[in-house]
């Protein structure tokens, strides 16, 4: 079953609620932009890609109402799924109009539902539904923060830069810049515990925070190795975003 967080969350993409469409498509339209155009192998062009992206959350909308929890499978896989099946309906229709015939849409069944075998996602479309996650709580937190607070936390963890850089680059004492990292982290640590738990459907994918060394629990990850672990998935991301603006 759901938890209370991601029953809520869906709950609410049922009463098409705008902000939470929005949610999605700003924290996974990127990954589904990625996995279309590995799909499409250049057949697909940057305008068709953005679509397709847009149309599997379309998609998602209709098959929401019938999401069945007790089928196991993950909010990854099922986003997977009808990512596919968003671009075999277009593939059908090209091939169709090349044909000069019409093309029975495919439709979104009960099979969306569990995990296909043969078309398991790979580690790296995982890992970045993950860093997506992270990068969710990122955004929320600098929205949330003081602009100096969390300019600290940038500059120290997510830049690599020393206390001493910081506290001189700011103008404050380097106690300063270390209590104002302390704040924030903390805030990061709750912030991503609850982002997780929001796009998990099964107990799997709630433990990825402790598995990815970003557990909410200061007693299972020291502070230290928390910071290195948000600072890996921080340039994974910008590596992520310079790939996508250079296939454009």
């Amino acid at each position: 079953m759901l938890n209370d967080v991601s029953t809520g969350f869906v709950d609410r993409l049922r009463a098409r609620d705008p902000k939470a469409w929005f949610e999605l498509w700003e924290t996974f339209g990127p990954i589904l932009r990625a996995q279309l155009r590995k799909w499409g192998k250049g057949r697909i062009g940057a305008e068709t890609v953005q679509d397709l992206s847009q149309e599997t959350l379309a998609a998602l909308s209709q098959a929401i109402d019938t999401h069945d929890p007790s089928r196991g499978a993950r909010f990854s896989t099922w986003l997977l799924a009808i990512a596919r099946y968003t671009l075999g309906d277009e593939i059908d229709r090209r091939m169709a109009l090349k044909r000069g015939s019409g093309v029975r849409p495919s439709v979104l069944d009960e099979s969306f539902q569990g995990a296909d075998p043969g078309s398991r996602p790979d580690d790296s479309y995982e890992l970045a539904v993950f860093d997506a996650k992270v990068d969710a709580s990122l955004r929320q937190v600098e929205r949330e923060a003081d602009f100096v607070e969390f300019a600290v936390y940038r500059m120290r963890v997510l830049e690599g830069k020393s206390g001493k850089e910081v506290a001189q680059y700011l103008a404050m004492s380097e106690p300063t810049v270390s209590r104002r990292l302390v704040s924030i982290r903390d805030s990061l640590r709750t912030t991503i515990a609850e982002t997780v738990a929001r796009y998990s459907f099964t107990k799997e994918e709630e433990a990825e925070a402790m598995r990815n060394g970003v557990d909410g629990n200061p007693n299972k990850v020291s502070d230290a190795l928390f910071d290195e672990a948000i600072a890996e998935v921080y340039h994974r991301l910008e590596d992520r975003r310079e790939a996508e603006a250079a296939e454009g």
